[in-house]
């Protein structure tokens, strides 16, 4: 049997630490790999979310619009639209094929100022 709660506190342990290391990346310059980690938070977020909604383990997928969907949650439309944006840096930091030019710092900060906000609104739901 799965302890559930046990895989809830994973999720989100694992998100939060995921978004000081994305911070701490893009205050360093390292804009693509702090857009992953920011990505990698939300994500883990939402794992924790699915994990205390459907009380089983989460889903192997990175689609933060999908996964808000299976965590039967409500954002309004600006976080629906902040959680597909940053869809685009979970394939940018697994697949280089689809490397584009990297964020300039400013849009970098920008990108993670509203995940950081989403971020803040799923784990004050936990």
């Amino acid at each position: 049997m799965v302890d559930i709660d046990k895989q809830v506190a994973f999720w989100r342990d694992g998100s939060q630490e995921d978004m000081e290391v994305a911070r701490e990346l893009i205050t360093h310059g390292r804009t693509r790999h702090g857009l992953f980690f920011a990505h990698l938070s939300l994500e883990k977020a939402l794992k924790a979310h699915i994990c205390r909604q459907t009380r089983e383990l989460a889903p192997r997928i990175h689609n933060l619009v999908r996964l808000v969907e299976l965590a039967a949650l409500k954002p309004d439309q600006k976080q629906m639209d902040i959680l597909a944006e940053m869809n685009a840096f979970n394939v940018e930091g697994r697949y280089p094929e689809t490397l584009g030019l990297p964020p300039t710092p400013a849009e970098a900060q920008s990108y993670l100022s509203r995940a950081d906000e989403v971020f803040q609104w799923l784990i004050q739901q936990l």
